[in-house]
């Protein structure tokens, strides 16, 4: 496949260094420093140039392309940098947007703009962010399925009752499957024997409910959050309270504009409003941030979401949730004491690149920097799955592979090793990203 990336930021980067493992990938920047740092860091063919413009587009060959992704940090710039691309050819156009406006825009019109397949970004950080809120000790939440099935990356705290159990005595749950624990650098596939660790991250697929046994088996001493705090009422600030109202869960804002914090108090009636500045101890100590069951900084500054959130886990908050607009800085945030760091950028283009395998399958969600992927692939009659038990059927895979979950007729079925997969059923399959393409093509 043939892509056009249109803005070399992060996103744009991201993006091409994911595609191009296995596509010819254009990539297209204003930014001179930008294109020659692509020269010497991805294989691609870098360009110098605007987006927007049809002789740059021209020049690249956009009538032969796939695919154009339009990802600069300007939401018009990627809306018309679509536009252009489709009017000239007959590429599947992907805009990356800030603002929910225009995506709601898009769907109205099933498709406005010239633009095939359109990710806000802000909608998705507050999505992450409200997914993480509702499981204790989640780093990562993805659906599946129609929602039947869902995929979660769990923290195995020091002082867990899980951690030094075995695989066997932690599987306790019908509709679970321990799909690999990622310790240090290394993703592992695990047995029934296999012993988790303090800070192992456990890639579990299953159902909902048998998410939320597992979160309380990791961390019998938290429930579920009823006071949450938001710090920031910016837009992802917005849209993360507006989602955590449709889960029946009110919030506490903190916004320093005073026009803005009245705009959010007549938008959000169930929400409390606070007029003030989240980085202030005294007001966080008025306010009894520490008691809080979670606290959401999603400030415009990483610095300031970083203090709000230090504060807060100093005051006593049990869980701390930044967003960090640098994706190099999440790791640093993670080491210093936030629970956990959400970069818009990095979900973006974690987003689009989803996309882009997803058309070989149904979903897709990255795990860990797209060192594996868990994919949703429905059976058809050239499976190596069809109409054999999964204790067989398995050796035709490549190691690693994982059978997490399989619906049929909106029914879960847990995968077991006498289980036999039927054409029809979608399976949900954890797998090593090297041989993503080797396991869609046999199943």
């Amino acid at each position: 496949m043939r892509v056009i990336i249109v803005g070399a930021g992060q996103v744009g980067s991201s993006i091409a260094a994911s595609l191009s493992q296995d596509h010819d990938v254009v990539v297209i920047d204003i930014d001179s420093e930008r294109v020659e740092s692509l020269t010497y860091s991805l294989d691609v063919l870098p360009v110098e140039g605007d987006g927007t413009d049809v002789e740059t587009l021209e020049g690249v060959d956009v009538t032969d392309a796939d695919m154009v992704i339009a990802s600069t940090d300007d939401d018009e710039t990627n809306i018309v940098t679509a536009g252009t691309a489709k009017t000239l050819g007959d590429a599947f156009t992907i805009a990356r947007v800030k603002s929910p406006k225009y995506l709601d825009a898009w769907e109205r019109s099933k498709g406005a703009f010239g633009v095939d397949f359109m990710v806000c970004t802000d909608l998705l950080a507050a999505k992450s962010i409200v997914g993480i809120i509702g499981l204790p000790t989640a780093l990562d939440v993805d659906m599946f399925a129609d929602g039947l099935v869902q995929m979660t990356e769990f923290e195995i705290p020091a002082d867990s009752p899980v951690a030094n159990q075995t695989i066997k005595e932690a599987d306790r749950f019908d509709s679970l499957t321990f799909a690999a624990i990622i310790r240090d650098d290394a993703v592992l596939i695990p047995r029934g024997d296999t012993v988790i660790e303090a800070g192992d991250d456990i890639v579990a697929i299953g159902s909902p409910d048998s998410m939320r046994g597992f979160s309380s088996a990791i961390a019998p001493q938290e429930e579920g959050p009823t006071e949450v705090v938001i710090v920031g009422g910016g837009e992802i600030g917005y849209q993360t309270a507006l989602l955590l109202d449709e889960r029946g869960l009110k919030s506490t804002i903190i916004e320093k504009d005073e026009d803005r914090a009245r705009w959010l108090a007549e938008q959000l009636p169930n929400s409390t409003v606070i007029n003030g500045d989240a980085t202030d101890q005294e007001l966080l100590e008025t306010e009894n941030v520490g008691l809080a069951d979670a606290l959401v900084a999603a400030l415009e500054n990483d610095q300031q979401n970083l203090l709000a959130t230090l504060l807060a886990k100093r005051m006593g908050t049990s869980r701390t949730i930044a967003i960090t607009n640098n994706g190099d800085f999440a790791d640093l945030f993670e080491t210093v004491g936030v629970d956990v760091a959400v970069s818009p950028r990095e979900a973006t283009a974690e987003e689009i690149t989803r996309f882009t395998r997803a058309r070989r399958a149904e979903n897709v969600s990255i795990i860990d920097g797209d060192r594996a992927e868990v994919i949703e692939l429905e059976i058809d009659a050239e499976s190596v799955l069809v109409d054999r038990p999964i204790r067989d059927s398995t050796a035709d895979l490549p190691e690693g592979v994982v059978i997490g979950a399989i619906t049929r007729d909106g029914r879960l079925i847990t995968p077991r090793g006498d289980t036999v997969v039927e054409v029809g059923d979608h399976v949900v399959v954890f797998t090593d990203t090297g041989v993503v393409s080797e396991v869609t093509e046999k199943l």
